[in-house]
């Protein structure tokens, strides 16, 4: 197993799963941009991709918003005034990200319908992808810096293991997976890479 010179260990707690969760939008997004910017893809693959990525911003991206806004932020609110700030912050960019991840998901609802309009679509996915892969650069980031090691310094043992519960229930319910498991991305086909 490779390990990162720097990183910690995972510890398997809630912010793990959150910070999984991370790596999951950071390679949707991705997947969308190398599908806009793909040089004629196959038809197969330009459906594949494109469901792929619609699904997962239409089912997984909403439960983990929902996760942060419903499960993290009511129980850290009030405990650290710089926390607070962020916690605002981080519920109005979860509000302003939907205009972007919409256009996203409709942009990939047009490949999955007529994948030869790849010519004509690909361009405007690949340029609201780079947006979002932006927009998710400073919104994860601050969360991944601010947000998430203070879930680890100002909630208890008992508060985590809730959250997490409360975290892995939505991810199956939205998932149809056995709890705890969630789906993860796809190998990209090679023309796309």
């Amino acid at each position: 197993m490779l390990t990162t010179i720097g990183t910690r260990p995972r510890s398997g707690d809630v912010v793990d799963q959150l910070l999984d969760c991370h790596a999951r939008i950071r390679s949707f997004t991705d997947m969308a941009r190398r599908l806009g910017e793909a040089r004629r893809p196959a038809p197969e693959e330009v459906v594949e991709v494109a469901c792929q990525v619609r699904r997962y911003f239409a089912q997984a991206l909403p439960v983990h918003v929902e996760n942060e806004d419903r499960s993290l932020s009511p129980r850290l609110a009030g405990r650290d005034p710089a926390v607070d700030d962020e916690l605002v912050t981080m519920g109005r960019e979860h509000w302003e990200q939907g205009e972007l991840v919409a256009r996203l998901s409709e942009l990939c609802a047009q490949l999955e319908s007529s994948p030869g309009s790849h010519a004509m679509v690909g361009p405007a996915l690949a340029e609201t992808a780079r947006d979002l892969l932006a927009f998710f650069s400073v919104h994860l980031g601050r969360e991944e810096h601010v947000i998430f090691p203070a879930v680890r310094r100002l909630l208890s043992p008992e508060e985590l293991a809730v959250v997490s519960a409360e975290t892995r229930e939505r991810c199956a319910e939205a998932s149809s997976l056995p709890v705890g498991e969630l789906p993860r991305p796809p190998a990209v086909p090679k023309s796309l890479s």
